[in-house]
């Protein structure tokens, strides 16, 4: 096997460039001489706008160009689309519309009522502060939960949908028969992307076609919305995406500055670029999780688990987010009810409207905050019931035999040994040093606790992908890909990929992707979907290369039918050392005026999703004098299918759990009462340091999908489904011999000191 094959810790090879500063983000994109957008937001979270003066704004030094909501008028469709659920009744969930600029009323501060158009970025700053405008200020609404002044007419009380999965009468039935059953309320707390490129794109127009680059996650989704929006036909829209600096969910979306600054470059005729300071960022970014949840277990007599119900109430902020309405509830039901064999299930999810930007995908979109749930309540269970939480577990794991399962929810689990997986995970984590390990850190005055969390995630998005492999004059081989890399490490494991399968040299292949005029289709990034449906779709165009080449293969070594194979990266005459390569055949094939082989494309069905799983060990030490949490050992052992780069997905594990412990400990977005956000830099929204985090040894219990030929699982979200419970039910555990019966995150220091203060402990 070539030293750069699949399943080989291959270093990355973009970090060449990336770590040399030669990477090209859009702010190295942007065209020369682009004119600055810079944004009026709303300083109110709930207002009718009474004036709106750009007069003074207009006349400003070094302005170009001054747009509002009425400049849009005829020419800029003023509405950013959504998808919406069908909601318990059969009715669709409330569709309010989500201005490119606001007109009448706006809905969160930050929200855009104008853009300025200046030469530079100072002129326009200068200019957006002589924008004057009058509200009249309306109540703010900002609690997950139905009720108070409708923000949307098309939203009585706020409900923005109101969908269930499930039998509700047999649920019931099930909890009447039930030999025990547990309940528990749980806050999964609103948290920020935070990727270290902010959001950003430029937009130049040539007179007939409009170009429009973006920091984002795939290009198809946004081509069609600006088609849309601007009355354009497709072929006259072109996306790009240059190297992106992290995505996390909160890049899928489109947003308003996008179209604003098309329309301001067609209306100008000169490119017009915007780059989303931090602040920005914090004010106008969705967010994601935010959900209020009661949910309830059954078990019988033997403490195996016979049903759930479960009831959330989800925030959508003020409007909804391209795919916030199935996240809350289609996309978080793929992994209900999480491992475990249990078929009578109900599942209702409501989503409120509030006064705050409007909330999309996050890094796991949906399924943290269901295994979050799941774990959580299993938790709760085996201290109510008086049972070891390994072993409440274990009795309701789906059994290897069960295999492939139709889970309640009705996916079909193609393969899983949740058994062997967490073995191993109480293995690696020394589950049976742990008492010891308490021990001494109460030696210190600290409290220390673990906990356990079993996830399984669902590979989102299409399961299609489209793939161009393309010999060039230069020698090299061009690789299209349909995804779109956020940083993640496509550009190595895809060449890993293509040379395993095709016998083209790693180090030739170039890589292509982000651009809707190059590629004709594609996803983008998300889901954990890209190596799973990329490398599946390059298998497949690979193989249909090969077959292209036969022919000409055939003539160069003499030789025909089942004396010629493909074997170690080659054609070759069956029984001697008489070969020919695809690069070799490639240069026949261009002296021979054969072009027509040098480009195959293909698209590529997957034919089922499958589902990463794995169990996750968190220990925690709690000083509790001052409530300050430390995670201090983290265990994760997952079941990823078959590994193409090892290296690479330790590192998608390590960022998903450090994301996690830091919804879990440090994250939380904060609003006051009149929907001004309170935290918004880093000295207040606290993103995880290094020092917040241990080492995170990455372990691999393998049991290869059977969904795809490759085998794969996917595993770009896998650590942040599992983080959430781990490091919450282990701070629960550390709290408890003092007497704390449950915590939410964050798991602050004023709120652990808190809740050990309400369970009577005194401090110092």
């Amino acid at each position: 096997m070539s030293k750069f094959g699949t399943s080989q810790s291959v270093a990355r090879k973009e970090d060449v460039r990336f770590l040399t500063g030669a990477g090209t983000y859009i702010d190295d994109a942007t065209p020369e001489g682009a004119l600055h957008a810079i944004f009026f937001r709303s300083p109110v979270a709930h207002g009718r706008v009474q004036t709106l003066d750009v007069e003074a704004a207009r006349e400003a030094p070094g302005v170009v160009a001054v747009f509002t909501a009425a400049d849009l008028e005829g020419k800029l469709l003023n509405e950013i689309d959504a998808a919406v659920v069908t909601n318990r009744d059969g009715s669709h969930g409330a569709k309010p519309r989500r201005p490119v600029f606001a007109e009448d009323v706006v809905r969160f501060a930050g929200e855009a009522l104008a853009v300025v158009i200046a030469e530079t970025r100072e002129a326009g700053l200068d200019a957006a502060e002589m924008i004057s405008a009058d509200f009249e200020e309306l109540p703010v609404h900002l609690a997950t939960a139905v009720g108070g002044t409708a923000i949307h007419d098309e939203a009585p009380e706020n409900l923005g949908f109101d969908w269930a999965h499930g039998d509700a009468d047999a649920t019931d039935r099930a909890f009447a028969a039930a030999a025990h059953t547990t309940r528990l309320e749980l806050v999964d707390n609103r948290a920020k992307a935070m990727p270290m490129e902010p959001r950003g794109c430029f937009a130049e127009w040539d007179g007939s076609r409009l170009h429009v680059a973006f920091s984002g996650q795939g290009v198809w989704g946004l081509k069609a919305e600006l088609a849309k929006t601007m009355g354009l036909e497709k072929a006259a829209v072109r996306v790009t995406t240059p190297d992106v600096g992290g995505g996390f969910g909160m890049k899928a979306s489109a947003y308003p500055e996008y179209f604003a600054c098309a329309f301001a470059a067609r209306e100008l005729g000169r490119p017009v670029r915007w780059m989303s300071t931090r602040s920005e960022a914090m004010l106008t970014d969705c967010d994601g999780r935010d959900h209020v949840t009661v949910a309830e277990a059954a078990f019988d007599p033997d403490m195996r688990l016979t049903a759930l119900r479960i009831d959330c109430v989800a925030g959508l902020g003020a409007y909804n987010g391209p795919y916030i309405q199935f996240i809350q509830s289609e996309l978080a039901l793929k992994v209900m009810p999480g491992v475990y064999d249990v078929q009578t299930t109900y599942f209702r999810v409501r989503g409120v409207f509030t006064n705050t930007p409007p909330m999309d995908a996050y890094r796991g979109a949906g399924r943290p905050e269901a295994i979050y749930v799941i774990e959580r309540l299993m938790d709760a269970s085996a201290r109510t019931l008086g049972v070891d939480p390994v072993d409440l577990r274990r009795r309701s794991f789906i059994p290897p035999d069960a295999f492939p399962y139709k889970s309640a929810a009705g996916e079909l689990y193609d393969t899983g040994d949740f058994e062997r997986v967490l073995n191993r995970a109480i293995e690696e984590a020394d589950l049976a040093g742990f008492a010891a390990r308490k021990a001494e850190s109460a030696k210190s005055g600290k409290l220390r606790g673990i906990g356990l969390s079993y996830y399984i995630e669902s590979i989102l998005g299409a399961q299609n992908e489209s793939t161009t492999i393309a010999f060039t004059d230069d020698g090299m081989v061009e690789l299209h890909v349909g995804t779109q890399s956020n940083g993640q490490g496509h550009e190595t494991v895809f060449a890993q990929i293509l040379e395993e399968r095709s016998g083209i040299p790693f180090e030739k292949v170039r890589f292509v992707q982000g651009d809707s005029d190059r590629i004709a289709s594609g996803g983008g990034t998300g889901g954990s979907r890209s190596v799973t449906m990329q490398g599946n779709s390059i298998n497949h165009a690979s193989d249909v290369m090969i077959e292209r080449f036969r022919p000409l293969a055939e003539e160069e070594l003499e030789v025909a039918g089942v004396d010629l194979v493909f074997e170690d990266g080659a054609f070759r005459v069956a029984g001697t050392d008489r070969a020919v390569d695809l690069m070799t055949l490639s240069g026949v094939a261009r002296a021979r005026g054969k072009s027509d082989l040098l480009v195959t494309t293909e698209e590529f069905t997957v034919p089922g999703r499958s589902y990463p799983n794995g169990a996750h060990f968190a220990e925690v030490e709690v000083d509790a004098e001052t409530g300050g949490v430390e995670v201090v050992k983290y265990t994760v052992v997952d079941d990823f299918g078959y590994l193409i780069n090892p290296m690479l997905a330790a590192g998608q594990v390590h960022g998903g759990v450090v994301q996690g412990i830091g919804q879990a400990v440090t994250e939380q977005v904060v609003y006051s009462e009149d929907g001004q956000l309170l935290s918004g830099s880093f000295m207040d929204y606290g993103l995880p340091r290094a020092a917040d985090v241990p080492m995170i040894p990455f372990h691999a219990e393998l049991t290869p999908s059977t969904a795809n030929a490759i085998g794969m699982k996917g595993c770009g979200e896998a650590g942040t489904v599992g983080a959430l419970a781990a490091v919450t039910n282990a701070t629960l555990d550390a709290l408890w011999d003092e007497g704390v019966r449950h915590v939410d995150m964050p798991l602050t220091p004023v709120r652990v000191w808190g809740w050990l203060q309400q369970a009577g402990r005194k401090a110092a």
